[in-house]
């Protein structure tokens, strides 16, 4: 059965949601982290708690990593962290502090040898996060293009031992209207690493979908936070 991993963003100690990864579109939600992870611990389902520094993301540092530490502590499901992680001193912060996982984004796009470093330093605690306008690759904080393409990055991080690949398409996400479906199941096809689909989830029904492509996880944010979301997942 595919895993369901529960995505907290923080902003200033707050869970919040944007659309599209526009900060301006920031939307406080109802339940507290604490408040969610306490939710999100009594289903079966969920395997793994996702949260994100997203000021971390944006200013290419990590913003909130004591309030973290905290939030840590109150999961009994595995935590991953993402969100600024920009060297080997904060994933050894994380990690020591109760992080079961990491997720890198912008450095390990942007340099690869780091990348093959932390993955040899940390085999399967390191998820790659690939965000992209579709197929093309973001970063900082979403708030960039590069001219790469996520089949790119799939081939050149075949070797490496990560824990896995989590793809956003950034067009997708906070619209609750599904995710890519196809090049999700493309990228897939594309990597030897699990890949884990992020952005736009809304329902069991996607999962399922998301499941038939041979996708491992799925990350969901702001449908996580409603009611009808939670109906038949166990």
């Amino acid at each position: 059965m595919i895993e369901l991993w529960p995505a907290i963003d923080l902003i200033n100690n707050e869970s919040v949601r944007l659309t599209e990864g526009d900060y301006g579109t920031k939307e406080v939600m109802t339940r507290t982290p604490q408040e969610a992870i306490a939710f999100y611990n009594q289903f079966e389902q969920v395997k793994r708690i996702h949260i994100v520094d997203l000021m971390g993301a944006l200013h290419q540092k990590p913003a909130e990593e004591s309030f973290i530490k905290d939030l840590i502590q109150t999961s009994e499901r595995p935590v991953e962290i993402g969100g600024g992680i920009r060297s080997q001193e904060t994933i050894d912060y994380y990690l020591k502090n109760g992080a079961s996982y990491v997720i890198v984004g912008t450095r390990g796009l942007q340099d690869s040898e780091w990348l093959k470093k932390m993955t040899d330093l940390y085999p399967g605690k390191i998820y790659l996060g690939l965000d992209a306008k579709k197929d093309q690759i973001a970063v900082n904080g979403w708030t960039e293009s590069v001219d790469r393409l996520i089949f790119d990055v799939a081939e050149e991080t075949a070797s490496l031992k990560l824990g896995g690949i989590i793809y956003t398409d950034i067009s997708k996400d906070g619209k609750m209207q599904g995710p890519n479906f196809e090049l999700t199941k493309a990228l897939v096809e594309a990597t030897p690493h699990p890949v884990t689909a992020s952005g736009g989830i809304r329902s069991l029904e996607d999962m399922n979908q998301l499941e038939e492509a041979g996708v491992k996880a799925a990350i969901v944010g702001k449908a996580a936070n409603t009611t009808t979301f939670w109906e038949g997942i166990n």
